[in-house]
């Protein structure tokens, strides 16, 4: 009876409690198990990982942007964004680098698509703005010097590419073709000019601060008819300087 007894208790199913233990246990095994064997099995995890830092970044701003973040969003190992970019640095430059080129395109495109040379410079400082507006993580990334490291090939072509695009829509405005290796002092103020009224217009909107001056314009004004009618503003100063530096005519001769 007594083995009868021990045989009929080792048969009895494990309490309800030590059954849930148990697969708790191995459910956590498992998990584990999942997780380190993902980068194994997403495909491109290089992309992947900068496609994750992209919506981290728009969805939660840079300080949210941290290397678990990013491996959280993609659904793999903490591990895999330190194999593929070697610190938040990395990363971080990687995706800068991503944000130049499509920065450059969207004015390339811009600048081709407009007839005359006027219109290409006006062209490329609105798709300038659009962009930032539809990427403002990005945007806001890619001026961010101190997190970026340029000495990483893939961001100084990007980046130097994109300054390229803006120097090739200020030199359509101005009907003139401007070099990459080397600026005259009118083209570098020209440059400096443009990027300065693009930027701090594209900042001052990303940061709210124009809606006082929309508020107060007539109605309907919207913020690409501001930056229309700003753009405007430089063309006839410019021409007055030309005209400034002519020497006065002769007499009998045509004014």
């Amino acid at each position: 009876m007594a083995r009868l007894s021990r045989e009929h208790k080792a048969s009895r199913p494990a309490p309800a409690r030590t059954r849930r233990l148990v697969r708790t246990a191995s459910d956590r095994t498992a998990s584990k198990r999942r997780a380190s064997d993902a980068p194994y099995h997403h495909g491109d995890l290089h992309e992947a990982l900068l496609k994750a830092a992209e919506q981290v970044l728009e969805r939660d701003g840079l300080p949210g942007l941290t290397l678990r973040a990013v491996a959280r969003e993609a659904g793999v190992s903490h591990a895999a964004p330190t194999h593929h970019f070697g610190d938040l640095t990395g990363l971080l430059s990687e995706l800068a680098a991503i944000g130049f080129r499509q920065f450059g395109m969207a004015m390339a495109a811009a600048n081709a698509s407009a007839a005359t040379p006027g219109e290409k410079g006006m062209a490329s400082a609105k798709a300038y703005v659009a962009y930032a507006q539809e990427h403002p993580g990005m945007y806001g990334l890619m001026f961010r010097s101190e997190k970026l490291d340029y000495a990483r090939p893939s961001l100084h072509e990007a980046s130097e590419a994109s300054f390229a695009g803006l120097a090739r829509g200020v030199g359509a405005s101005r009907q003139e073709q401007i070099a990459s290796d080397a600026l005259s002092l009118e083209q570098a103020a020209a440059i400096a000019s443009a990027w300065s009224l693009v930027h701090g217009f594209t900042m001052l909107l990303l940061d709210g601060r124009l809606s006082k001056i929309l508020n107060l314009a007539p109605e309907g004004t919207t913020a690409e008819m501001l930056l229309t009618a700003m753009l405007r503003r430089t063309t006839p100063i410019r021409h007055a300087s030309h005209d400034a530096r002519r020497p006065p005519p002769q007499a009998g001769e045509a004014k």
